[in-house]
């Protein structure tokens, strides 16, 4: 097999790339700035790739891809035109996967990484005589930022989270900032959102607010309005959808002891996006998380709390239908 040059336009749906002598690492924060998402590069879950894949255009038959040592049993997705076609299994300590069998036909091949380890890739191969070449993906960029519930660690696998399957069935080039166990409205990540490439932004707040207690019901309001204005610092009319928290028996009505609850978070969202839009934002949208993974769905959270992978399925196809009834994504 003939090696492929790394580089960091192979990898889509990453904020940066660390590159060392030995490998490259896709981050979702700019990497030489961790220490500014606090705590630890956000708890750790930054440097894990949720949506981000390896994308190149090539006849190879087989595809395999090295990688620093798995520090635990990693999942990775092999997508052929936008069809899952294999996911390989790596145990602790692994270093390479390798795909095989593939068409000989010139084909788009994605490499989902796994969502829930960090990945080193070291090198890539393919077939000895094969062509192949980089990926300009040209669809509208889609940024969503979330909780454990956008970073999706019980999926099937990496392509079949639920932002990585609406992306596919709607066309658009995923950024998936899903932070396990995080999602505070943390400024640097508005910053970080404002400074990205965005033709559609979804945000999706309040479950792990509510459940951590970071913000309480004097802070939450104006922390949602002043996330939402720094992004609006330079996506000024670029579709806005914020997403109220889905259902979670356990937190709806009883409130915290900082007087938030599921209900209120929801009633002070859709307060903020009324009041964005009395202010001239035309082009910002409430999507009740009820809609979206209401009660009738309890039965696909196994723990309660997250989606398992035919959640996502679910959920995928709701945030669809909700976003094409009521978001204008592809407008102009």
């Amino acid at each position: 097999m003939k090696q492929i040059l790394l580089s960091e336009k192979l990898f889509h749906g990453a904020v940066s790339v660390e590159k060392t002598n030995e490998y490259m690492k896709p981050w979702r924060i700019p990497f030489d700035k961790r220490e500014f998402y606090y705590p630890n590069g956000i708890n750790g879950q930054a440097e894990m790739p949720a949506g981000v894949r390896i994308k190149i255009r090539s006849n190879t038959q087989s595809i395999k891809i090295g990688i620093m040592e798995a520090s635990e049993l990693m999942e990775m997705d092999c997508v052929i035109d936008g069809t899952l076609v294999k996911t390989a299994y790596l145990p602790a300590g692994e270093t390479i996967v390798h795909f095989e069998s593939l068409a000989g036909q010139t084909k788009l091949i994605e490499i989902y990484l796994s969502q829930k380890v960090p990945v080193s890739v070291s090198g890539i191969w393919i077939d000895e005589g094969a062509e192949w070449e980089l990926v300009d993906d040209s669809r509208l960029q889609w940024i969503t930022y979330g909780s454990s519930i956008t970073h999706c660690y019980y999926s099937d696998s990496p392509s079949q989270t639920w932002p990585a399957l609406a992306a596919e069935k709607m066309d658009l080039n995923l950024t998936c900032l899903g932070y396990s166990g995080n999602c505070h409205l943390e400024p640097m990540v508005a910053r970080m959102i404002r400074d990205l490439p965005a033709a559609f932004i979804s945000i999706c707040a309040g479950i792990n607010i509510v459940g951590g207690k970071t913000l309480s019901d004097r802070t939450f309001t104006p922390a949602l309005i002043g996330f939402i204005q720094t992004i609006r610092d330079v996506h000024k009319d670029v579709p806005l959808a914020i997403m109220s928290p889905i259902f979670h028996r356990e937190r709806e009505t009883a409130a915290n002891e900082v007087g938030l609850s599921l209900e209120k978070v929801r009633s002070d969202i859709r307060q903020v996006i009324d009041m964005l839009k009395q202010h001239g934002d035309q082009n910002i949208y409430y999507l009740d998380g009820l809609d979206l993974f209401g009660e009738e769905y309890e039965i696909y959270m196994p723990d309660g709390l997250h989606p398992n992978g035919e959640g996502d399925k679910i959920m995928a196809v709701r945030f669809q239908e909700l976003i094409e009834a009521h978001v204008p994504v592809n407008a102009g």
